[in-house]
């Protein structure tokens, strides 16, 4: 088996990233989340989850799921899919069009237009299938003139699954090529709901020949780093706090002694209730406005179908700010970008505060 060919798992890697997540990991949250890595540092970077079936006869970069600027760097796109061909011609096209290091393959997904195909989580319920959608993409990547690592995102096991029964399907998902695997240990039926299991991660570590990837519950940067001492994970992936608390990747470079983001050269990280609030704001009119130049302007999408993409952001990240149903309202209520721009920073007039954690029930 090869090894990785990136430093994305070296011991002096950016232990953190984000997570591949349906209507937020597109392009416009990608920047906002590397304006605040420090100076000198690189991660791997998600897509949205990106359909195979589509993918072949989709016009790339026309949609926001598909947007990618050219200065991004160590893309991972994740690809939902089962089929050689599709996964096949996927994977060509992406990387006819993107500078890709590496491909993600989704068998976490438990929405039912997935399982109805048999994608995303319904895959971990046939592991020598699952393995051959691996070796579908693995083959795909082989004719390709650098190397394309392939992983694969996971749930955990259920009540009717031991651990060594996981660990035996993350070996034959090694054998069949993937170099490695995010588990995200909450089972299908939680979806996001209750605690992830974090000693499913340990285990997993602890067993695998292969980097391994922590997912779930990580809200705060103390979070990063209790994952890591407790599970021995190669490196953290944060989904939903990242979209409220971006400046994490700030947190934690700052406690690892590197240097700022670019620009934020003589500022601290935010880190008190107040401090988050007010960078919060900041971060949220960045959204706003990167929205408007990218998908509005540039893709010439309707205003109203992004102003529900930007309400469908703060739905998702609001439970974090102590009036967090206020700002929804606020943000719900305007009719134009123009007016969502200056309602939000009337609101943000006033002092905020954010909540260190939340309880994740959606």
């Amino acid at each position: 088996m090869p090894e990785v060919s990136t430093s994305f798992f070296d011991k002096n890697a950016f232990p953190v990233c984000l997570a591949p997540m349906v209507g937020l990991s597109h392009a416009v949250l990608r920047l906002i989340v590397q304006d605040y890595m420090p100076q000198g540092s690189e991660t791997i970077w998600p897509t949205e989850m990106l359909n195979s079936r589509r993918i072949p006869n989709e016009i790339l970069g026309k949609t926001s799921e598909t947007f990618v600027l050219p200065t991004e760097i160590n893309l991972v796109p994740q690809l939902l899919g089962n089929k050689r061909q599709e996964i096949t011609e996927s994977i060509i096209k992406l990387n006819q069009y993107w500078s890709l290091s590496g491909i993600d393959i989704n068998m976490g997904c438990p929405v039912q237009k997935a399982l109805k195909h048999n994608y995303g989580v319904s895959l971990m319920g046939d592991m020598d299938y699952a393995a051959q959608v691996v070796k579908y993409a693995v083959e795909a990547t082989k004719n390709l003139e650098k190397d394309i690592p392939i992983s694969v995102k996971l749930r955990a096991v259920g009540s009717d699954k031991s651990l060594d029964e996981l660990c035996f399907f993350i070996d034959k998902l090694t054998e069949a090529g993937a170099r490695w695997v995010t588990l995200h240990p909450r089972t299908a039926e939680q979806k996001r709901r209750g605690q992830a299991d974090w000693n499913q991660i340990k285990y997993l570590k602890s067993r695998s020949r292969i980097p391994i990837i922590g997912n779930g519950d990580i809200q705060t940067a103390d979070d990063v780093f209790t994952m890591l001492d407790e599970t021995s994970a190669d490196k953290v992936m944060s989904g939903r706090a990242l979209t409220a608390r971006p400046w994490i990747m700030w947190q934690v470079g700052e406690r690892l002694g590197l240097k700022p983001p670019k620009g934020r050269e003589n500022e601290k990280a935010p880190i008190t209730p107040e401090e988050e609030g007010a960078e919060y704001g900041r971060m949220l009119l960045k959204f706003i406005d990167l929205a408007d130049k990218y998908f509005i302007k540039q893709l010439l999408q309707s205003e109203n179908l992004i102003l529900r993409k930007i309400q469908f952001f703060v739905k998702t990240n609001h439970v974090w700010m102590q009036f967090g149903n206020e700002l929804t309202s606020v943000v719900n209520r305007s009719k134009t970008i123009d007016d969502l721009k200056e309602n939000v920073a009337r609101f943000f007039q006033a002092e905020q505060a954010m909540f260190q954690r939340t309880e994740l029930r959606q």
